[in-house]
């Protein structure tokens, strides 16, 4: 039998058996080629077979060295976060805990022994978390993916994603609302993970809102303007914290327009240094204001300033755009509005950098074109007064101001308000902010809520969805605090060492309600005083001749006068201040009203785990610790 056609000739075969050859050898590489997402490649380098859209920036250390970018993927509860170093040393850190704590603390790192960088091991761990000490372990349950390494002339960048919720009791669970941030950079090299202790590192804290709505921006009118309220380009004070005040005053016979969007103007080179900033309009009622650009907090500060308090606009390190409703929009100018608004910038500059100039503030982008509705501002929570107070040494003590269901029944439209963004408002003892809407004695639906509520991160919040609250409804704003550190007790106020619990809620269309909160009943409070200075043997209470602040100092405070208190708190009548945007009381009886009865809890979203429960935090998980990790 004839192997070959006379024509075929040994070139060809030759030809034959390496293409062959060549087609094994691609299938053989292409069977135990590695998925790049989850290995890097040994150039240090990987990349994903899709772009991931990165919308939300925010510098993290004050040299602006260290940027965060991330984006939200709600369908599969995941986030995407990307860190970028522009000066890689020996390693890094980012990390989530409740309050920005080093210690038990949820973290990405990366390190190098001086030799080779390390991600950890089996392919590429990135996963760890600190103890009570801060020490750093490996997590055994590994929930952040690595999905991208470069090495660029810019710098380093690490991309990866994260559940969540990934019932792991290590990890921090990513919820709506202020997550701190901590990063660090490793200075030296470590040989192993073990070594590795926060304390003893560079670290630093910041705060975010991660997860934002995912509701589509609406388009700008097409004769939309915009106003810029800037500071005149001042030196930023060497100093680590200054809240500047500059006073800006509206074009003359400016008609009423209607705000429909705003954003912030940093100066460029101060985007780590330029912490929030706010617009504040004053009172219609004050002719003028005296021009004014300087320290909030100096002496020389006009007082008038003061009855600047109407928020336009709002800011905060890693916000977008802030877009009102299609239909809605934030009266400015006409007769009805002051033609004075302060700007207030917080500049923080723990470097102490010297001789920087900035100019930065809010752009308003406004409109002639009136929309359907206009937008209104209400305060929910507490009144400012020190009858609500806070006992010392409290881990976690509640105050519940209401806005009843008699207000909004005498003061809302038939139809009700629509709620889309608020801004939570506490001073330093706040931990956690919340607000409910109750509607036949039920809880139905949370309006905005914060359990890491911080006062230096206050920001306008968009809702997901928008709330409608009817007449005849009622709002519940609880306030969380801790005053372990304080040995005296904590009286509300408008000090910053005094405290205050307020939502103020945006909401259209904009009626005459601007203020729905309440306190506990005086009278009440006085019946306290005296019951617990008889039980503590002192004298009777001189209940008209000291004041309240002084009352509460006087008290020995133990756990069962605090106990007291909270009880007091949370069955006692309230008084209401239920107002109207000239500061006057809506017709009625607002005194010694009866607690809204609240008959059932609206039950909070669980994330989806073993059993359907969250796992222990007690639970000890097992912790892989490495000599060495693979190299990149």
């Amino acid at each position: 039998m004839r192997l070959f056609n006379k024509d075929l000739r040994l070139q060809d075969v030759t030809l034959m058996y390496l293409t062959v050859l060549a087609t094994l050898v691609v299938i053989l590489v292409a069977s135990y080629q590695v998925d790049p997402a989850a290995s890097p490649s040994r150039g240090g380098s990987t990349s994903t077979s899709t772009p991931v859209q990165l919308p939300y920036h925010m510098p993290l250390d004050p040299r602006g060295h260290l940027q965060l970018s991330w984006n939200i993927s709600y369908p599969l509860q995941e986030l995407y976060l990307e860190v970028r170093c522009s000066e890689m040393k020996h390693g890094l850190v980012l990390g989530m805990s409740d309050r920005g704590e080093l210690t038990n603390a949820d973290l990405v790192v990366l390190w190098d022994d001086g030799h080779q960088s390390f991600f950890g091991v089996r392919k590429w761990h990135i996963d760890a978390w600190s103890d009570s000490q801060g020490h750093v372990s490996l997590d055994s349950q590994q929930d952040y993916q690595l999905m991208d390494t470069r090495q660029t002339p810019e710098g380093f960048s690490l991309l990866f994603k994260r559940p969540f919720s990934t019932c792991d009791p290590r990890d921090y669970i990513i919820e709506e609302g202020t997550v701190h941030l901590i990063y660090g950079v490793l200075d030296q090299p470590i040989r192993s993970l073990q070594q590795l202790n926060l304390s003893q590192i560079e670290t630093g804290v910041q705060r975010a809102l991660l997860l934002r709505p995912d509701t589509p921006s609406p388009s700008l009118p097409r004769d939309v303007q915009t106003l810029e309220v800037r500071t005149p380009d001042i030196t930023i004070p060497t100093q680590e914290t200054t809240y500047w005040c500059h006073i800006f005053q509206l074009p003359p016979n400016m008609p009423k327009n209607h705000i429909v969007m705003y954003e912030s103007v940093v100066t460029p080179g101060n985007e780590a240094i330029v912490h929030h900033m706010e617009v504040f309009e004053c009172s219609p009622e004050m002719s003028t204001v005296p021009q004014y650009s300087g320290s909030c907090d100096s002496k020389m500060k006009p007082a008038s300033l003061n009855y600047c308090r109407h928020v336009l606009a709002a800011w905060a390190m890693g916000a977008k755009s802030f877009y009102y409703p299609a239909d809605a929009g934030l009266p400015l100018g006409g007769p009805a509005s002051s033609r004075f608004l302060r700007l207030e910038v917080h500049y923080h500059n723990p470097l102490l950098i010297s001789g920087r100039k900035d100019n930065s503030g809010v752009r308003l982008y406004h409109t002639p074109s009136l929309r359907r509705y206009d937008a209104g501002i209400m305060e929910l929570g507490l009144v400012y007064t020190p009858v609500m107070a806070i006992p010392p040494r409290e881990q976690n003590f509640h105050l519940t101001g209401f806005c009843t269901s008699k207000c909004t029944q005498t003061a809302l439209p038939p139809g009700g308000i629509n709620i889309f963004a608020s801004q939570l408002h506490t001073h330093l003892a706040g931990r956690g902010v919340r607000t409910v809407l109750v509607r036949g004695g039920r809880e139905v639906k949370v309006v905005q809520e914060d359990k890491h509520f911080s006062t230096h991160y206050q920001i306008i919040r968009m809702l997901r969805k928008m709330v409608t609250v009817l007449p005849g409804d009622v709002l519940l704003t609880k306030c969380t605090y801790n005053t372990e550190d304080r040995s005296q007790p904590t009286v509300g106020g408008f000090g910053i060492m005094e405290e205050m619990c307020v939502n103020y809620v945006h909401y259209y269309p904009r009626t005459q309600l601007e203020l729905c909160k309440s306190n506990v009943d005086p009278g009440y409070l006085q019946k306290y005083f005296s019951f617990i200075n008889r039980f503590q043997g002192g004298d009777a209470c001189s209940c008209g001749q000291t004041s309240v602040t002084d009352q509460f100092s006087s008290l020995s405070w133990d756990s069962f006068s605090g106990e007291v208190l909270n009880s007091l708190y949370n069955t006692a009548p309230i008084s209401m201040a239920c107002n109207q945007s000239s500061a006057k009381l809506f017709p009625g009886d607002w005194e010694r009203q009866e607690l809204p009865v609240v008959t059932s809890q609206l039950q909070r979203p669980r994330y989806p785990c073993e059993g359907g429960k969250l796992p222990s935090q007690s639970s000890e998980p097992t912790v892989v610790q490495p000599d060495r990790g693979e190299e990149v």
